[in-house]
Parts: structure tokens; C-alpha cells; sequence
């Protein structure tokens, strides 16, 4: 397809055992009862036993979703989690999230997964997580840091996990959502799940609606998430399917000079631009003990169908594509002694098709990827006392890409073929009581997706697959009630895959940059500082910068310098209230390769707060967001132009009823 004509739409469009946090394992209560919530996490694609439980994940339960009003998985990650998000393009929740420091480019340097099975995209646009019903959430998983030997390409930044709820035996659950709010802001939800013995079953439905902060800003989403599956006694084997539906419309607001935007945040220089999504997603999962072996299967098939319509001088354009990805991930785990030691080796393959095609007045686009990968990773366990660890891990994968337009004015067809490597080495020791040391080296990589080789500098010239060499070290403690996390990291790249406006003759391409490097700190904490309250932050500084070519030493854009996210909540039997704030800092604007625009994107500080009161079986809540009504931005294209104004204060109110 032509990659400049969707620019806009594209535009707005953790699972790997990282070494990179504390031991997730459930924690004794002390006594003062200062104790925080166990957590039981995903590992190396399979349920982690409670020795070998990732320690490189921030996790947010589902209860931390509720207590902070998230009215969706991707404020949860940003708001809980501590993950920088850029407002969304096409007024959907669906805002563009960042680890690390990777900018506009973010997504396709992250992979996101939904019990397991790949979401991210092989466009330029942000995975659809509002199509996922919050309700339906067990907990998120967050891994910082390079993830290419489970999860292969574009894991540089790290994996976001979403674990959804499991229905317990012979348990039901039930509950009504309906929420209403300023900017002609509502939603409704319905919840249900039911478990027997030896099955289970659970659907949900939603509806929202918005016109959102800015005019010609008006979004619609209705979706539905329904299962079955099937269990053993031992809840060991397993077999079941889940079917994901959404529908969004939207409008597009476009952006804003710093003049206009100045003048009037609110305003829109595209009243008639508008377009559509529909998705949908059908997954078949199992799993089974054999001989000591456990054997797992995931099979997805995904459909989306994304129409847009732009008006130029009066005059309207409108395209419209279809793809499907079909996805096929066996694989099996050995988990036993060896010398006394536990040992767990994982060893799987991954294969994927994808399919698009394009109808419009300009383009008649056919592109396709079809990859696949085998990977292997070896944990060993000794010293048990001081919980010593230490893994290994390969992955090979291949990767067929082709494209063809015949109406094409420039890309008009390639073909290539593409072969890449990941490894990682990670070690953990507790020398001291509660206090763990970590370490992490690897290589990860990323292959230019088909809207980024549709338009490169060179016509029909793929761009050359992104590596980056990984290290990591940290520290980390945790007791009943307080658990902190340090760690340093680098990521070298070669070859980072970038969208460069000034190329082009001004008009922008794809393009294979200059040495570059991701480098920082990052802080998570979290502190039950009374029964009934807690505090956490989570802290980020990135040096992100060109290591050499023309630009040596400059920094990349669009990537702030430090983040930091605190909460603080308190909850009780019948009462809950949580107040959170970020502070972002300022940025390089997007096309400020060379450092010479005059300005840069201003700092912001945000706050948002719920409070929440239970009347039996029901709870109402008064939440907001943006509390201080902040006109700022985390969008801007071009040195003090091409603004997209992040959303301004609303407030909401909510009902919930459980049955």
C-alpha cells in the first residue's frame, strides 16, 4: 500500500525472564499485617513455578485496575504501570506506549501479548488493546528490556503481557458497569463467567462513546469477549478458545501550529476527516502434562478492516485495507532436577502469516510477511539457599516479505528475504537476605513492517532489519511490605528503522538511521506504609542519542529525558481512594534530527484521583483525569508544528453492580 497517503491514520495508529526486578513469589504476612498482595506470575511462556517466577516484571493486578478507575488495559499500563504513552491520533484510548525511550517508532520496539499470542502489529499503527474488556483482566505484565529470544522481533523495549481471569471451580461472577462523564463521555459494560466442574465459560460486551477534548474528535467502540475451556482435575491440562470483537468509529481532529494551538487547543484544521476499524480475533489454546513434558499450543486468527477518509481542498480521499494474521505457536517445557538443581528448559517454534490488501483511488497495495522462528532457553537454578540463577537462550527466525501496487506511483513491488539471530545470558544472586543482584546481555531485532518499506528513501528497497546489542544491571529488595528495584541498562542499535520528515525533499521516508543508543536508569518502588495505605513510583532517565554519522552525538527526538509515575492509595472494607501523578519532561520535537529548532516540547505535569464507596453488592465512584486542566502535548511532527493537544480535565462518575 502507499505508506504516505495513511501516514496520519498510521501515525496514530512481559514475558521473558528478564533479570531485571525483584522475586514475584508470594510474601508471609508480617505482624502488623503491612503486607503486600502475592503474585503469581506468566513464565517463559508457560506458569512459572514459584523458584523460577521472572523477576524482571512490574505487575498490575486486576484489583490495582479497579482501585485506580482504568476504563481500559491501556490506561492500567500507563497510569499503574509507570509506562510514558502518547495521546492517541485517532481520539481512541488507544495511545501509543513506550519503553525506553523509542519514540515515535515505540510500538513496533515493544511486543504486546494477550494470554501469550502476539497482538503487535506488522503496520504502523498501536496494538488494539481497548478492544480488550478490562473486567475480564487477572493482571498485566510489564518487562523492561530486550525479550527477542521468547518473543522475537521488535521486543528491544521490552513485552506487556495481559493475563485475562481464569474462572475457579463450581464459582460464578457477574458485573454491570455504567459510567458517565464531561465531554458527552459514557460507557456501559456487562460482565459474566461461569465454571463447573471440568469447564468454564465467561462473555462480556461494551459500549462507549465521546466527543472527546478536541472538535472533530468524536469516538464510538462496541466489542465482545467470549470463552470456553475445558480442564483437568489438576487444572494441568487444559484446552479452550476465546473470541474478540470490536467496532470503533472515529473522527480525526489533525493538528495544530503552536500558534493555534496557543490560541485554542480545542480547535480542529480537518473538520471532515474521519475513519473505522473493525476487529476481530478467535484463539484456540491448550495445554498438556505427558511424561513429565509439558506440551502447549496456541493457533490465532486475526481480521481488520481499517477505512479512512481525508478531504483536501474540498476534495475527499478515501482507502480502505483488510488484513489477517494467522498465527501457530507450539511448544514444550522440561521442568526437573539435575545434580539437585532445579532445571527448566523451554523450547518452542512460532510461525506467522500475514496478509493485506488495499483498496483505493490511488493504490491497489498487496503485501504479505510470513515468518518463522525456533528458540530454545535453559534455566538452572543452584545455590538455593541465595536463590543463584542462570539461563540461556537462543532463537532463529526467518522472514519472507513481498509487495505489489500497480497503481503505485513510486514503490511499486519487492521481494526479500531476511534471517535473524537472538541470544540472551542472564544471571541472579542473593547474597544478601532479601536483596537480589542481577545481570542480562543479549542481542534483539526488529524487520521494517510493510508500511515502512513501502516508502524508503530508495524506491522498491526494503530497509535493512534493526539489531541492538542488550546489558542490564540491577539491584533489587523486597520484604512484606516495601519491594525497590534499580537498574541500569544499554541498548546499542544498528540500523534503527525510523520515519525521518526531513527526507524526501521535505516529504518524509523510512529510513535505516545511524548508530544509535538507548541508555538509563530506571527506579520501581512500592511501600505499604499502613494497613490500609500504599505508595509506589516508578522513575525513568534515558539518554537517547546518535553514536555516530552526521548527527553524532545529538539527541533523537521525541523521546523525554525523564519520566517519573506516584501513586498513593488507601483503601478499606467499604472505602478506596487513589490520587496519581506523572511528570514527563521535555522533548526534542519530531523532526529535529540536528538539534536546530529553537524549541523544544514543554514538560508536563498531570494528576488524575478516584474515590470509591461500596453499598453492598454495589460501588460508585467519582474519578478524574487531568485534574488541573494542563494544556500540553506529547505529539509534534515538526519543529513547533504538526501538534496533536493531549486531552484536557474531565471528570467522571460510575456505578458498578456485582452479582
Amino acid at each position: 500500500m502507499n505508506s504516505s497517503a495513511f501516514r496520519p491514520r498510521q501515525l496514530a495508529a512481559a514475558v521473558s525472564l528478564c533479570f531485571a526486578a525483584v522475586p514475584a513469589i508470594a510474601l508471609a504476612e508480617d505482624a502488623a499485617g503491612l503486607t503486600l498482595a502475592p503474585i503469581v506470575i506468566t513464565g517463559s511462556r508457560f506458569d512459572a513455578d514459584p523458584a523460577l517466577a521472572p523477576i524482571g516484571a512490574t505487575v498490575i493486578s486486576a484489583e490495582d485496575i479497579r482501585r485506580s478507575g482504568a476504563g481500559d488495559v491501556n490506561a492500567a499500563i500507563r497510569k499503574i504501570g509507570g509506562v510514558y504513552g502518547r495521546q492517541s491520533l485517532d481520539g481512541s484510548p488507544d495511545f501509543g506506549l513506550d519503553l525506553r525511550g523509542f519514540g515515535t517508532n515505540s510500538s513496533q520496539n515493544m511486543v504486546i501479548v494477550v494470554d501469550g499470542v502476539r497482538l503487535s502489529e506488522n503496520e504502523l499503527l498501536n496494538a488494539v488493546l481497548s478492544g480488550i474488556p478490562v473486567d475480564s483482566v487477572e493482571r498485566i505484565e510489564i518487562t523492561r528490556g530486550g525479550a527477542s529470544v521468547l518473543y522475537g522481533d521488535g521486543a528491544t523495549g521490552g513485552v506487556i503481557n495481559i493475563v485475562t481471569k481464569r474462572p475457579g471451580k463450581a464459582a460464578s461472577r457477574g458485573s454491570v458497569f455504567v459510567e458517565g462523564g464531561q465531554f458527552n463521555a459514557g460507557e456501559v459494560r456487562v460482565s459474566a463467567a461461569q465454571a463447573w466442574d471440568g469447564f468454564a465459560a465467561d462473555a462480556s460486551a461494551g459500549y462507549q462513546r465521546t466527543d472527546n477534548y478536541r472538535d472533530n474528535n468524536e469516538f464510538k467502540q462496541s466489542h465482545f469477549s467470549g470463552g470456553a475451556q475445558w480442564y483437568g482435575a489438576d487444572g494441568k491440562n487444559r484446552i479452550g478458545f476465546r473470541y474478540e470483537g470490536a467496532r470503533q468509529d472515529m473522527r480525526f481532529a489533525g493538528s495544530l501550529s503552536e500558534a493555534q494551538f496557543n490560541a485554542n487547543p480545542r480547535q480542529t484544521r480537518t473538520p471532515d476527516d474521519n475513519g473505522s476499524l473493525d476487529y476481530d480475533r478467535l484463539t484456540v489454546s491448550g495445554q498438556y502434562r505427558v511424561a513429565g513434558f509439558d506440551l502447549a499450543a496456541d493457533l490465532s486468527y486475526r481480521k481488520k478492516t481499517v477505512e479512512s477518509t481525508y478531504v483536501f481542498g474540498g476534495f475527499p480521499s478515501s482507502a480502505s485495507y483488510d488484513s489477517k494474521q494467522t498465527q501457530f505457536s507450539p511448544r514444550l517445557r522440561r521442568l526437573g532436577q539435575i545434580g539437585g538443581m532445579l532445571n527448566e528448559v523451554v523450547a518452542g517454534a512460532d510461525f506467522i502469516v500475514w496478509d493485506r490488501d488495499t483498496a483505493s483511488s490511488f493504490s491497489a497495495a498487496g503485501a504479505s510477511q510470513h515468518s518463522k522462528a525456533l528458540y530454545l532457553r535453559d534455566e538452572l537454578r543452584f545455590d538455593a539457599a541465595h536463590e543463584g540463577r542462570i539461563s540461556a537462550g537462543v532463537r532463529r527466525e526467518l522472514f519472507d516479505k513481498d509487495f505489489s501496487d500497480p497503481l503505485g506511483f513510486s514503490t511499486t513491488g519487492y521481494e526479500v528475504n531476511q534471517g535473524l539471530n537472538a541470544w540472551e545470558l542472564q544471571a541472579s544472586y542473593m547474597p544478601l537476605a532479601r536483596v537480589t543482584v542481577f545481570g542480562k546481555a543479549g542481542q534483539s531485532y526488529r524487520v521494517a513492517n510493510a508500511d515502512e518499506n513501502a516508502a524508503t528513501p530508495v524506491n522498491n528497497q526494503p530497509l535493512l532489519p534493526q539489531k541492538s546489542h542488550d546489558a542490564e544491571l540491577g539491584l533489587g529488595y523486597a520484604d512484606s511490605a516495601s519491594k525497590i528495584t534499580a537498574r541500569v541498562f544499554r541498548h546499542e542499535l544498528s540500523n534503527e528503522i525510523f520515519y525521518d520528515p526531513t527526507l524526501n525533499f521535505g516529504f518524509g521516508a523510512n529510513t535505516n538511521l545511524d548508530p544509535t543508543r538507548r541508555q538509563g536508569f530506571e527506579l520501581d518502588a512500592e511501600q505499604r506504609i499502613a494497613a490500609d495505605w500504599s505508595v509506589s513510583a516508578h522513575y525513568q532517565h534515558v539518554q537517547a542519542k546518535f553514536t555516530e554519522g552526521v548527527n553524532d552525538g545529538r539527541q533523537m527526538v521525541l523521546v523525554p529525558k525523564n519520566t517519573l509515575t506516584a501513586r498513593l492509595s488507601w483503601a478499606t472494607a467499604r472505602q478506596s481512594a487513589d490520587i496519581g501523578a506523572q511528570w514527563v519532561d521535555s522533548q526534542r520535537y519530531g523532526s529535529d534530527f540536528d538539534n536546530s529548532c529553537s524549541g523544544l516540547i514543554p514538560s508536563y505535569t498531570t494528576l488524575d484521583a478516584r474515590y470509591a464507596r461500596k453499598f453492598g453488592q454495589w460501588e460508585l465512584a467519582l474519578s478524574g483525569a487531568n485534574l488541573t486542566d494542563k494544556h500540553y502535548f506529547s505529539q509534534a511532527f515538526a519543529c513547533k508544528g504538526g501538534i496533536y493537544p493531549s486531552d484536557g480535565r474531565q471528570m467522571k462518575v460510575s456505578a458498578r453492580y456485582e452479582f
